[in-house]
């Protein structure tokens, strides 16, 4: 008997239509289990977990020759999830169950051994994909149920056991359809432990990281080991916007794809922070291995990368970081096939002024030589830092500082002004694909930076004494028009542009 199910796939970010067909011939004693359209090594597996499930479960699996084929036939299959729809699919062809209920939903979940189904990754791009194809029931493991049932449209229920499955194939109303409260999971205020209050002095990094937060921009800070500068970039997600649902559900799927969501959790409402050690290879931060997973970049889309010791990265993982940085994406090229994540991310780095980290300090003195010092700012390019934004340094705190109270600015207040410049943004570039400053086009920035007769001369007297390069230029207007939405202006003016210009320290002290 010829049965059929659906399951899905997992491209990229994306899910891809998976046909999973069985036919069991039910002929000769000899039994024969075949499985076709390119499985991989678990793939291939699934056939001794799943006679195994069937026979625990109280079914007899069919004797001769049964095929299995997970069309379409030239897509690599890889993982688990597979599991249950061919085990459906085989109790189907063998006890009967409803082919039309079977032929309505879309199946996903890995077996143990006793038919217990266990948990999958990239369930929200399963159902959301199961949605647009217009199925009306979703089967996945008990344990990725909220997470799929953030996907409104779609009746998802979850599965503890291949007999749950079963049940609901003879009874829909066998299983409690699982549903998820989006506006209580936006409700949750953020987590309020890591905030700007907590910070001491360093008022101008302070500015410079809400300026940053409010355009987009990228930030490197230049400052000697305690002076805040990690303390400072762990605060800053906390006052950026909260995300929106369109950017949460993809923040949740870069994040259920690479195995990082939680059990628990249904939807990611915060920006994530990533902060990778400095030993992480190219394919650790862009993405690798044989079928693509999201790498460090994707995991920090609509949110923060940290970079910490910022010279001592590989220089080839360093310069990988340039095209992601100026597309928004990374597109990675294996044998099984090419795949596009997403990479909007704010950079973050830090780094000491020079290899002992002392140079230009009161307080100590620094014992590196000019060689040692041109050598260790030699490790990171000029293209690089050109695509930075802002460049601050950060001063250790004095002595009086130290001693005081904590009593600066909550990271609330700051959020508030940043909501407001970030709104601004969104309704000058609505109906586009741009939502800050920072990711503004040519066109863009010619419409919404005019600038006047004395403004145009500071910059051209800027450009010729510190040697800026066009994508230098590009940034200081990006900076001062954030600069403007910060005050509520409609036009950039002086003092915007002279204030992006002292955020250019390392062109200005002719790096």
């Amino acid at each position: 008997m010829l049965t059929r199910t659906w399951s899905s796939a997992i491209q990229g970010i994306d899910a891809c239509t998976v046909e999973v067909e069985v036919n069991a011939t039910m002929a000769g004693n000899e039994t024969v289990v075949t499985v076709v359209g390119l499985p991989d090594a678990a793939v291939r597996e699934s056939r001794e977990r799943v006679w195994s499930a069937i026979y625990t479960s109280g079914f007899l699996p069919p004797h001769g020759h049964t095929t299995i084929n997970l069309a379409p036939a030239d897509l690599k299959k890889s993982g688990a999830a597979f599991d249950l729809p061919i085990a459906l699919g085989i109790i189907a062809a063998v006890d009967g169950l409803d082919p039309e209920r079977l032929n309505q939903a879309m199946v996903v979940g890995e077996l143990a051994l006793d038919g217990t189904v266990r948990p999958i990754y990239g369930a929200l791009p399963v159902a959301l994909h199961a949605r647009s194809l217009g199925l009306k029931h979703l089967l996945v493991p008990a344990e990725n149920a909220t997470e799929a049932a953030v996907a409104k449209g779609i009746a998802v229920y979850g599965v503890s056991h291949l007999l749950d499955a079963v049940r609901f194939l003879r009874d829909p109303t066998a299983l409690p359809e699982v549903s998820v409260d989006i506006d209580a999971l936006y409700g949750t205020p953020p987590d309020a432990e890591l905030d700007f209050g907590d910070v001491k002095g360093q008022e101008t990094a302070r500015r410079a990281l809400e300026v940053a937060a409010a355009g987009g921009h990228n930030l490197l800070m230049i400052g000697p080991p305690g002076s805040g500068k990690t303390m400072l970039a762990q605060r800053l997600p906390g006052i950026l916007p909260r995300l929106s649902l369109e950017e949460a559900l993809e923040v949740t799927k870069i994040h259920s794809i690479a195995g990082l969501l939680g059990r628990q959790t249904a939807l990611l409402t915060a920006r994530p922070f990533r902060s990778p050690h400095h030993t992480v290879s190219d394919a650790g931060l862009l993405g690798g291995q044989a079928l693509p997973r999201p790498g460090e970049i994707s995991l920090a889309h609509h949110g923060v990368l940290f970079l910490d010791e910022l010279p001592e990265f590989k220089r080839n993982v360093l310069e990988v970081l340039r095209q992601p940085l100026e597309s928004g994406d990374v597109t990675i090229s294996r044998a099984a096939g090419t795949v596009t994540f997403p990479a909007r991310f704010m950079l973050v780095a830090a780094m000491n002024p020079c290899p002992c980290g002392h140079l230009g300090s009161l307080q100590r003195q620094c014992r590196c030589s000019s060689g040692a010092i041109h050598h260790y700012r030699s490790r990171i390019s000029g293209p690089l830092l050109d695509r930075i934004d802002i460049h601050i340094d950060v001063a250790p705190l004095p002595e009086q500082l130290l001693l005081e109270r904590r009593h600066g600015e909550t990271s609330a207040a700051v959020r508030e002004r940043v909501a407001q410049a970030r709104a601004r943004q969104q309704a000058r570039f609505a109906g586009t694909t741009v939502h800050c400053n920072a990711a503004m086009t040519g066109k863009m920035m010619d419409a919404t930076c005019t600038l006047n007769q004395e403004t145009r001369s500071l910059l051209r007297f800027a450009i010729t004494e510190l040697n800026l390069s066009a994508r230098a230029y590009d940034r200081i207007l990006r900076v001062a028009r954030t600069l403007a939405d910060l005050e509520g202006a409609d036009t950039i003016d002086a003092r915007h542009v002279q204030e992006a210009i002292q955020y250019r320290s390392l062109d200005r002290q002719m790096w």
